[in-house]
Formats: C-alpha cells, structure tokens, sequence
C-alpha cells in the first residue's frame, strides 16, 4: 500500500505551451493517479505556473536559466558550448552551487523521480550546458536523496555533441529503471556505448492519455459529405542551420505545402489546419493562407477550418472531427494515430519515422525538408484508397499500445512501496 507521505515528481520541459509535451505530462498524470491514488505528485519543469494552471499539481522550476520558458524552441543558430562553459564557470558557478542545495532540499521527501518524454534525450534545440546538464544534475541529486530515479518511454538520439552524449550517458547509468518509445532509441543508445542490452522499449505514453469515445468517419466519398483533412503545420526552420539557411528551408516547405493544400482544395476536401506548439507555431498558419491567396487559389467559405486552439483536449477534439490527416509534429502524428485517423507524417527527426513504421504506416512517411509534392499527393491517393483498413488496423495496434503501457505502469508503480524496483544494468 501507497503511503500518503510519498511523492513523486515528474522531470521535464513542461508548461511551455508545447501540446506534445503536455500530452505527454497529462497521460503520466492521469494513470499515476489511477495506479497509485494515494501519492502525492509534482513537477519539475521548465514554466512552473502554467503546469499548476494546466494540470493543477504543484510544480517548480528545474533552473533559474529558464525563466523565460523558452526551452522548447529549437535554436536556430550555432551555439559555443566552450564560451558558455567559460562564461558558467566565471559568472554563475555561484548561482550554480546554490540552485544544487536549491535542488537537494527540493528532493526532500520524494520517492520517485520520474524523467519522461519532451526530447530530453536529443539535441534537437538542446546543447549539453542546457537541459542535458540538468538531467544530469538532477539525477544526481535523486540519488544522493536516495530516490528511485525513473527514465519512462523516453526517446533518445540522435546527439551529435560529444559532450551530450557523455551526460546523456552518465545520467542514465544512474536510472534505477530505463524505457525507450522506439527501438531506435534502444540501438542507438547502443551505438553511442550505452549498454541498453537490458531496458525495455514502451510505447510513448500519450498512447496512454484518456479518450473520449471518436466515431470512425468516412472518407466522404459518395456520402454527399465533404471529407476533412486535417493539416498539421510547424514553424519548421531545419536543424543546426543559420538563420537566413533556416529561412530557406521554412519557405519552401510553407510553399510546398500550400501546394498540396491547393490541390486538396480543386479535389473537393475540406482542410482543418492544426499546430502542436502554442509558442513557436505562430506564423505558419498565417503565411500558408498567404501564399493560398498569393497564387490565386480559391477557397470557398467553410472550406478551410482554423480554430483556437489552447489544449490539449481541443487539440483531439480537432483531430477528431478529421477524416485522414497530414502532420508535421511528433504528436500531431501521434494523437491521430491514438484517434484511429489514417496519416501521413511529414517527417523532421527519426521519432516519427520509427513511429509510423511501429504503426505500419512506414509507406506513408514523407521527408518535411524536401517535401515532393507530387510525392505526397500520391502518397495521400494510396491513403484514401486504403482507409479503411488503415482504420481497422490502427484500432488493434492503439488497444496494443494501450496494454503495454498498461503492463509499464504496473511495473514501475505497483513496486513502489516495496523497494522492489532494481537499478539496470548499464
């Protein structure tokens, strides 16, 4: 039995506004309490009062460094982790050694320290002197506290820096349980000289969130029914290039999906245009309808569906209410596949590839940066003439999905009184 003095806290780059994280943090939320209803839980976050707000625990900041909740917007420029190093070490080592007692005395009390999802584990936006130094810091911490330290479904890699990896490393090695989403996580931990030879590979956890019940809608076809597409867009700039590079490659995808979205209008769909990050995904939605105007498409009215969007619910109530989509984010991909929608994703990073192949929708997985569009079009053509079996099939593999994560859970908290969860091998 749960005593009522535990406490288990969550670690990651939450309350940013960025729904997949939220996803991500309101799932581990929902079945916490559904396993261990007698626990008390927090968060050690990035934006400490949008969590309280969102999901209602209390929650802390993980650093003074990010105050400006700015972490979940990949750089788009070099950073120079030698010149930070140099400027940490003579200017804030110490604010550092106070926020490390901060950090310990933080811990107190605390049973399980629970480090999850936000790509914690890449350097997609992350430099090893910014969130990987605090994993590290904190795993650290939690076992000094002698507190189970929990990595969950994460996904890892790729990590170019030499420094990342190291600490990636090291605050592994200190997990007394590990989980990957995907196998590429596993392998690559492994090709990096990680022994993962003995974690477990999970489903990520918002394949575990709470649903509603969502009626399969037809295609349209022959229903009299205009069949709705929902368009998942990003502010997608690349990876490691320079500003004016990154402009360059958000261009062309902005224009190359009006493109798609053209053709999808002429072929009598309605589109409903989604994002995934209330902070960073604020001009695509904008200079897509733009560049639509521009070249003189024609888009009657209720044709094109842009709503507000503010959470996580209303983002599955939007998904919801699609027919097939096409998404750029993580878990735009995701929660549809959750829904039982059929998607193409338009792939940044090797998560989504590994996703869509885990859900046997390898084939309908298409490179965001390049983004062929006759490619697409006849990627989305083989998608509406397979729906329906994409239907079905998307059904069994979430109910799967959901069973797994189910046995997870049972696993990492049903031993939480008893002190039965044993370190990893690394």
């Amino acid at each position: 039995m749960v005593m009522k003095s535990q406490t288990i806290a969550f670690f990651g780059n939450f309350g940013t506004r960025n729904l997949g994280n939220e996803c991500t943090l309101q799932a581990i939320i929902q079945n916490t309490r559904r396993y261990v209803p007698t626990a008390k839980v927090e968060c050690i976050c990035t934006a400490p009062e949008n969590v309280l707000e969102t999901h209602g625990i209390p929650a802390f900041q993980i650093s003074y460094r990010f105050g400006n909740a700015s972490a979940s917007r990949p750089s788009r420029g070099r950073d120079n982790p030698v010149v930070r190093l140099i400027r940490r070490l003579a200017v804030r080592l110490p604010r550092e050694l106070v926020e490390w007692v901060e950090a310990f005395r933080r811990l107190r009390g605390t049973s399980m320290l629970v480090m999850t999802g936000t790509g914690m584990l890449s350097d997609f936006g992350i430099g090893p002197l910014d969130l990987h130094y605090e994993i590290l810091k904190w795993s650290i911490i939690a076992r000094l506290r002698g507190c189970k330290l929990l990595f969950v479904s994460v996904g890892a890699g790729p990590i170019a820096h030499p420094l990342s990896r190291w600490i990636v490393k090291s605050a592994l090695s200190l997990a007394n349980y590990r989980s990957y989403r995907d196998r590429f996580s596993q392998q690559y931990l492994e090709s990096i000289g990680f022994n993962s030879s003995r974690d477990r590979v999970y489903p990520d956890l918002a394949f575990s969130l709470a649903t509603s019940e969502t009626p399969v809608r037809s295609d349209g076809r022959g229903s009299g029914r205009v069949a709705v597409v929902g368009v998942g867009l990003m502010d997608y700039y690349g990876e490691h290039l320079s500003p004016e590079d990154g402009e360059r490659v958000y261009r062309r995808y902005v224009e190359r999906l009006a493109r798609f979205a053209a053709w999808l209008l002429e072929h009598r769909y309605s589109l409903r245009l989604l994002v995934g990050d209330l902070s960073y995904d604020l001009r695509v939605k904008r200079d897509l309808l733009e560049v639509l105007e521009t070249n003189g498409v024609r888009i009657d009215p209720g044709r094109i569906i842009d709503e507000p969007l503010s959470s996580t619910e209303q983002l599955q109530a939007q998904l919801a209410q699609t027919d097939l989509v096409v998404a750029t984010r993580f878990h735009n991909v995701l929660l549809a596949l959750l829904l039982n929608r059929p998607v193409i994703a338009l792939s940044y990073h090797e998560k989504i590839r590994a996703l869509m192949a885990e859900s046997g929708l390898a084939d309908y997985c298409q490179d965001a940066t390049e983004l062929d569009v006759p490619s697409l079009i006849e990627r989305f053509t083989k998608l509406v003439e397979n729906s329906e079996i994409l239907t079905s099939s998307l059904k069994e593999k979430s109910s799967d999905y959901r069973r797994a994560l189910e046995e997870q859970y049972r696993q990492i908290f049903g031993d939480l009184g008893s002190g039965h969860l044993r370190a990893q091998g690394s």
